[in-house]
């Protein structure tokens, strides 16, 4: 049988397999290959008598999230305020370098809309439109805009990530009717920093299926290699075959029709400084290695 790992903890994995879910462990092979099955995965399933499962095989990942650990994702919802925390926006590039460098179809939701007056949010979205990601306003306290990201969450797997106290558990909480984590002040738990649930699910909701933990507690992206940077600045892939130099890096080579794009206007400068500051950033980190 093959189902997917909903929930996992104490080396036991819950295994949802059409409507039924079996509670499994993982073959020793798996340790023996370094290899951990992960909520998410999707994995194939024996049973014995007692109706107790083991997992024989762990199915070829499409992607893999680290701090939570989750295979699969498919979608990420980053979840900004319009204020209170005031939007930062080189934040907002961190989640989405992380998450075009995990190949997530990714949704920018401005959260307390209530809290700004109509200059503030335009100001605000100005600096994000012209990338080109999807917009969704919301009022988390209220419900509004939540209809809005329950109809994205179909036959996909989806993390909410972003800064604290942006009101992420509010809406998570909105999207799955019930509470989803821990009881207690999640919002002061999400301050802290720390999470207080111990394990990652799985909440199959609209047709697909959102984590209970927020995604990329970590941001680092040293990890990622210089070629790849650019890669994650979507905006920019118009323009790779007008560059003089195949191996352009849009840094200091000449000729670079992403560097005349952004004087032109046609690519954010904010962005594009941003890119310079990581490319920097990972330049520096190769040389100290």
């Amino acid at each position: 049988m093959q189902g997917i790992i909903v929930k996992g903890i104490g080396g036991f994995y819950y295994v949802k397999v059409a409507n039924e879910i079996y509670e499994c462990k993982a073959r020793g092979k798996f340790r023996h290959n370094e290899l951990s099955p992960l909520v998410g995965d999707n994995v194939v399933i024996e049973l014995d008598r007692d109706n107790k499962g083991f997992i024989k095989e762990i199915c070829t990942r499409t992607s893999m999230l680290i701090r939570p650990s989750i295979a699969n994702v498919t979608q990420a919802f980053i979840v900004f305020a319009v204020r209170n925390p005031d939007f930062n926006m080189d934040l907002l590039n961190k989640f989405l370098v992380l998450c075009e460098i995990n190949k997530l179809k990714v949704v920018i939701c401005f959260n307390k809309i209530d809290l700004a007056d109509k200059h503030e949010i335009e100001t605000t979205v100005l600096l994000v439109k012209s990338i080109g990601y999807e917009i969704i306003y919301l009022n988390a306290k209220l419900g509004q805009g939540i209809d809005n990201i329950k109809n994205h969450l179909k036959e996909n797997i989806t993390v909410f990530c972003g800064p604290s106290g942006v009101g992420k558990s509010t809406i998570l909480n909105s999207v799955v009717g019930h509470l989803a984590m821990e009881t207690g002040d999640i919002s002061e738990k999400l301050k802290r920093g720390k999470h207080t649930t111990r394990h990652c699910e799985l909440l199959e909701i609209e047709g697909g299926y959102v984590a209970d933990s927020p995604g990329f507690s970590s941001l680092d992206i040293g990890f990622i290699k210089k070629e790849e940077l650019q890669r994650c600045f979507p905006e920019f892939e118009d323009y790779y075959d007008s560059c003089k130099f195949s191996t352009c890096m849009h840094y200091k080579e000449p000729g670079c029709a992403v560097k005349e794009a952004v004087e032109a206007g046609k690519i954010n400068e904010n962005r594009y400084k941003f890119y310079l500051k990581t490319l920097e950033e990972i330049l520096n980190r190769r040389e100290w290695k």
